[in-house]
């Protein structure tokens, strides 16, 4: 280290999905406790701090690290300390380039865990070795996970998790070599939910569009597992799903031409059962699954009855393909106020603006207001009436104003609305903090039984485990979900400090300013002021925040 004048940089980094690991403020009190120990308390104290919380090791695109190197390259800072090497990255290349970099900085590099120290020769020479045998281990475990997966595809059983519409999972045992019972689980036909899927399956042939088919299905009053209405997402995932798929020849040539990579001769492939495909989904605490390309699937001849004939199945692959790359459309301007906050009096569902190609003496686009439910049962579930568009935001806007002109009153209003945000904001943020918890604690059980696995394997104990895992893992989805709800509900919830002072500026003279107020802008300040909107059909109900009571009702 040729500089001793400039300060230390203390790297930290923790992904927030995998709830393992040391925290982002354990790892820097423990290297400023380095620093302390090894070069004294002043470089402890004026140490420069860079955390990334909620970043993979997977590269070094994270914004912190990134300003860290810009100091670098400025010679701002005279070393980087960080508490494992893994930290920095997982990645050997852009380890590798990144000491090579510092070295040519003339940077130290200081890792506490490993204690490898790149100001000598022999601490880059062990910090490349243990890099190197850090990722082998990792490559080795996932070359270990793919064996397994292998293993198991070749006997086409159920792994658990959620059960497909249209079946049930259902134990088997069976007789291994040694005399030992082997139980395992398969999928059972539930013949009610198979008619099901076949008639979306026909459906969207028919229609060629998932819209269509949820009209169809939400018109004829067809549930999920869940007993929820069908969903567009929960018809692509049926549709999408190889689990229904017959094995035969077209389903064979399909699999073949997609490169995936099949655990079955073809002469398997004879009609009789459906298709397993393991490896398809990227999992990641916190996110939505991601579908993984077709070629790192791992398909295998399952031991259930097929629903659908594979030339079928791959016609409805193809449709949604060709949807796909037609699902760009360039956005129409709204020009709506109300839109996310005005619901349907009858169903309580939302309401949407649509737009005409016409225009009012005004020169104003002419647009309604639609009950989502009403389009897409096609007023099967509801058929309240269009609300016209132009007019209910004017009523909005000329009732707000009248209670802006009590400037005293709307002042309180605003208060009101704030603090009642920020409350809100609050329980959703305690609510996720909680279920966060509550999430950790299921990982560390299905971890724990896990471990077990290895020890109970061969005994009576290892089927009890694996079912317990199997639980775990559908609560843990069940969190995860209610996590996602309650964060996208808290978005927008809260005002800073300044955002309400301006806010607060603007609207204390709402009454004069807002015909000047542009869409975005009175599109804002209807959501401070306003909590909800309700139609009825004839009258609108105004729903201030704080109160439980309608504001205001309007006739039109």
């Amino acid at each position: 280290m040729e500089d001793r004048n400039q300060p230390f940089a203390i790297y930290s980094r923790k992904s927030k999905f995998t709830g393992k690991g040391e925290s982002i403020g354990n790892q820097i009190e423990l290297c400023r406790q380095y620093i302390l120990t090894h070069y004294g308390e002043s470089f402890a104290d004026s140490a420069m701090i860079f955390e990334d919380e909620g970043f993979s090791g997977g590269n070094l695109e994270r914004p912190q690290f990134q300003q860290m190197m810009k100091e670098a390259k400025r010679k701002n800072i005279s070393a980087i300390v960080c508490y494992r090497l893994d930290r920095i990255s997982r990645n050997i290349g852009d380890f590798a380039n990144l000491i090579g970099e510092l070295n040519h900085l003339e940077i130290s590099f200081i890792s506490i865990k490993e204690q490898f120290d790149t100001s000598s020769p022999m601490g880059r020479a062990m910090m490349y070795i243990a890099s190197v045998f850090s990722q082998l281990e990792r490559e080795t475990i996932a070359e270990r996970i793919r064996d397994n997966m292998h293993e198991l595809s070749k006997s086409g059983r159920w792994l658990g998790g959620n059960t497909p519409t249209g079946y049930q999972s259902e134990r088997v045992t069976s007789v291994t070599i040694d005399g030992k019972q082997k139980k395992a689980y398969k999928l059972k036909r539930i013949p009610e939910e198979a008619k099901l899927v076949k008639r979306i399956y026909e459906k969207f042939l028919e229609t060629g569009s998932l819209t269509q088919t949820e009209t169809y299905l939400i018109q004829n009053g067809y549930k999920t597992k869940q007993g929820r209405l069908f969903s567009r997402f929960a018809i692509k995932g049926i549709l999408s799903n190889p689990v229904y798929m017959l094995a035969d020849q077209e389903a064979y040539q399909y699999l073949k031409e997609k490169k995936m990579e099949l655990f079955a001769d073809r002469t398997e492939f004879n009609g009789t059962h459906g298709v397993i495909a393991y490896n398809r989904t990227l999992q990641k605490q916190g996110k939505a699954h991601e579908m993984k390309d077709m070629e790192e699937w791992i398909v295998a001849i399952g031991k259930h009855e097929g629903l659908i004939p594979g030339a079928e199945w791959v016609s409805v692959q193809r449709q949604l393909e060709r949807n796909k790359s037609k699902n760009y459309r360039k956005p129409r301007s709204n020009v709506a106020l109300l839109s996310g906050i005005l619901v349907c009096g009858k169903c309580n569902n939302y309401m949407r603006p649509k737009l005409s190609g016409r225009y009012n003496d005004q020169g104003e686009q002419i647009y309604s207001y639609l009950c989502s439910m009403k389009e897409k049962s096609r007023m099967k579930c509801c058929a309240i009436k269009n609300a016209n568009g132009n007019l209910l935001d004017s009523l909005v806007i000329e009732e707000l104003k009248k209670i802006a002109e009590d400037k005293r009153e709307f002042i309180k209003q605003l208060e009101e609305g704030r603090k009642l945000l920020k409350e809100e904001k609050q329980d959703y943020e305690q609510d996720v903090s909680r279920l966060e918890e509550e999430l950790l604690q299921t990982e560390k059980e299905i971890e724990g039984l896990v471990t077990s696995i290895k020890i109970a394997g061969g005994t009576a104990a290892y089927d009890y485990i694996v079912r317990q895992i199997d639980e775990l893992h559908k609560k843990k989805e069940q969190i995860l979900a209610q996590i996602e709800v309650c964060k996208e509900t808290a978005i927008g919830k809260e005002l800073t400090v300044l955002e309400f002072e301006l806010q607060k500026e603007t609207l204390s003279n709402f009454e004069k300013t807002v015909d000047f107020m542009d869409i975005e802008q009175k599109r804002a300040a209807i959501r401070i002021l306003v909590k909800r909107v309700v139609w009825d059909g004839e009258t609108v109900h105004l729903y201030l925040f704080g109160s439980r009571e309608p504001s205001c009702d309007s006739s039109k």
